[in-house]
C-alpha cells in the first residue's frame, strides 16, 4: 500500500485528490489547518474516525509556515508521494497580502523540499504550479514559455516552480512541476469568479439574492474540470523521470462569456443582474490564458473529457442542488455520459 501526503487536502483539488488516491487504494495523510469553525467539508464524504481499525485518511493539525511540523510528518509517515497543493491561492487577494502569500504559496516549497531531501528516502514530490506564473506571456503558453508574472501570488508560484526545478537538478530528487491552467468544479471556493457566478445564480433562483457584483469581464481563461486534473496530477509523479507538464484545454473564453452561458442555462437574462465594482479588478491584470498541451498528450496521453459548456452546466446544476432547487440536469447527463467510471462522491 502507497503512502501519500496531501497538503492542501481540504481545498477542490485536495479533496478530489484525496479520493482517487484513496479509489487507487493508497493511504492518505492531509495537513489541515486548526480554526475555530469547520474547514473540512470538502473531506466529510471521507472523513474516517481515528478508532475506526484500518482506516486509510490520517488529518494532521499544521501549517505551511510551520517547518518543523512538515518535516515531522515527513520523517514519521514517510510517504512515496508528496502532492503539495496547499497554498494562499486567490489571485487577488494576494495583492492585499503580498508578504503573507510569498511566505505559504512560495516558501513552503523549500520547507517540504528541505524535508524530503534530509529524509534520505526516495520520495516524489508534485509541485502545483500555475497559468498566472505565464501572465502576459503571449499565449498560447507551453514548457517553454517565459514566465511573466503579474500577481504576488503568480510570483510565489515562480519561486515554488524553479525551487523544485532546482531541487532536482541539486539533488537528483524527483520534483515534477505540475502548470495547471484554470479547473473549476461544484468544490471551487465561492469568493472565485466562476464559483461566485453559478452560486448568484441559485440564489437569485431561490429569491435569495438580487444583484452580483464582477470586476473585469474581458480576461480570457483555459478552463477545465477539477477532477480531471487532479487525475494528471498521478500521472504525473507516474512518470520514470520527474519533469514539468503544462495542462490545460488549449481553448480559451472570457469571464464574460463564462457568465453568460451559465445565465442563460440557469434561464436568467444577465444584463438584470450583474453589475460591476471597481474593487474586484487587480492592479495589473493577466488579458489572455491559452495552453499548448502538445507535451502533455504526448507524454501523459492527456486529453479532457469535459468542455467549457459542460463545465458551466455541471457547476451551474450542483449550486441549484445545493439551494434545494431542482437542477435542469444537462450537466449531470453530462457527466454520466462521459465520465461513467467516476471515483469520486457525488457533489
Amino acid at each position: 500500500m502507497k503512502k501519500a501526503f496531501i497538503t492542501g487536502i481540504t481545498g477542490q483539488d485536495g479533496s478530489y485528490l484525496a479520493e482517487f488516491l484513496l479509489s487507487k487504494k493508497y493511504e492518505v495523510h492531509g495537513l489541515i489547518r486548526r480554526s475555530s469553525t469547520f474547514n473540512t467539508s470538502r473531506i466529510e464524504s471521507i472523513y474516517q474516525d481515528p478508532h475506526q481499525p484500518k482506516k486509510k485518511l490520517f488529518l494532521y493539525y499544521g501549517d505551511l509556515s510551520d517547518s518543523e511540523q512538515v518535516h515531522n510528518i515527513i520523517y514519521n509517515v514517510k510517504p512515496e508521494e508528496v502532492y503539495h497543493l496547499g497554498a494562499q491561492s486567490h489571485v487577488r487577494v494576494s495583492f492585499d497580502i503580498p508578504e503573507y502569500t510569498g511566505n505559504i504559496t512560495g516558501l513552503s516549497t523549500v520547507r517540504i523540499l528541505e524535508a524530503i531531501k534530509r529524509s534520505g528516502k526516495n520520495i516524489k514530490f508534485y509541485q502545483a504550479s500555475s497559468s498566472e506564473m505565464f501572465g502576459q506571456a503571449k499565449p498560447p503558453q507551453s514548457e517553454e514559455t517565459p514566465f511573466y508574472p503579474r500577481s504576488p501570488y503568480a510570483v510565489a508560484k515562480v519561486f515554488s516552480y524553479w525551487t523544485a526545478k532546482n531541487y532536482r537538478q541539486g539533488y537528483g530528487l524527483f520534483a515534477s512541476n505540475g502548470i495547471l491552467f484554470n479547473h473549476e468544479s461544484p468544490r471551487r471556493g465561492e469568493t472565485f469568479v466562476t464559483r461566485k457566478i453559478t452560486r448568484a445564480i441559485a440564489s437569485i433562483l431561490s429569491g435569495k439574492q438580487k444583484d452580483i457584483y464582477l470586476g473585469n469581464l474581458d480576461a480570457k481563461r483555459d478552463w477545465g474540470y477539477a477532477p480531471e486534473y487532479v487525475e494528471v496530477m498521478w500521472h504525473i509523479l507516474q512518470q520514470k523521470n520527474p519533469d514539468d507538464f503544462v495542462i490545460g484545454t488549449g481553448q480559451t473564453h472570457s469571464v464574460e462569456e463564462f457568465m453568460q452561458a451559465a445565465f442563460s442555462y440557469g434561464g436568467l437574462n444577465w444584463e438584470k443582474y450583474v453589475k460591476i465594482d471597481k474593487r474586484y479588478f487587480r492592479p495589473t491584470e493577466v488579458d489572455v490564458l491559452i495552453a499548448d498541451i502538445e507535451k502533455s498528450k504526448r507524454l501523459l496521453g492527456w486529453q479532457p473529457k469535459i468542455s467549457f459548456g459542460d463545465l458551466v452546466k455541471i457547476m451551474v446544476d450542483a449550486d441549484m442542488r445545493a439551494e434545494g432547487l431542482k437542477p435542469i440536469g444537462e450537466g449531470d447527463k453530462i457527466l454520466k455520459e462521459k465520465m461513467p467510471h467516476r471515483w469520486w462522491m457525488e457533489d
